[in-house]
């Protein structure tokens, strides 16, 4: 298992994550503020632009939480709205073909798990770099391989 990396390691999109939570912070502080100087705004609108400004915000932070996790029992992948740990026993193969907006893992149920913490949409080379270092753990980690 020479060349792989030590374990935990955390596979994130960073400049898209990067993108998203810049994006998060000025939409909330850009419509708090035009919602503090429009001054014929009432309370309770000026309530309903931060707690939009706020809902929006919070969107694209839920966006920016996707990662996958590898550590000795498996790996964990992180997406949306969902969170799943599976055994390295459970991944079959780790998939990014071209056009592919994201990592797929095969599993041994015959389903495929999106892992979007692997996405080649502004780093390219990086998601690839990242595909090929957890297809290189799951197979390190096979149960045939195992002693």
């Amino acid at each position: 298992m020479s060349g792989l990396p030590s374990l935990p390691v955390t596979f994130r999109p960073g400049r898209t994550r990067a993108v998203l939570l810049t994006a998060a912070v000025a939409i909330f502080v850009v419509i708090t503020v035009v919602a503090m100087l429009l001054g014929q705004l009432g309370p309770g609108e000026r309530l309903s632009f931060i707690v939009t400004a706020a809902l929006l915000s919070g969107v694209l932070l839920q966006l920016g939480r996707v990662k996958v996790v590898a550590d000795d029992t498996g790996v964990t992948v992180v997406n949306i709205i969902s969170k799943r740990h599976l055994a390295w026993a459970e991944i079959v193969q780790v998939n990014l073909r071209p056009g592919d907006p994201w990592v797929f893992l095969d599993l041994t149920d015959g389903t495929s798990l999106p892992a979007l913490g692997i996405q080649p949409g502004i780093a390219r080379e990086r998601a690839i770099a990242d595909a090929r270092t957890l297809r290189a753990l799951a197979e390190a980690r096979s149960p045939e391989d195992l002693p």
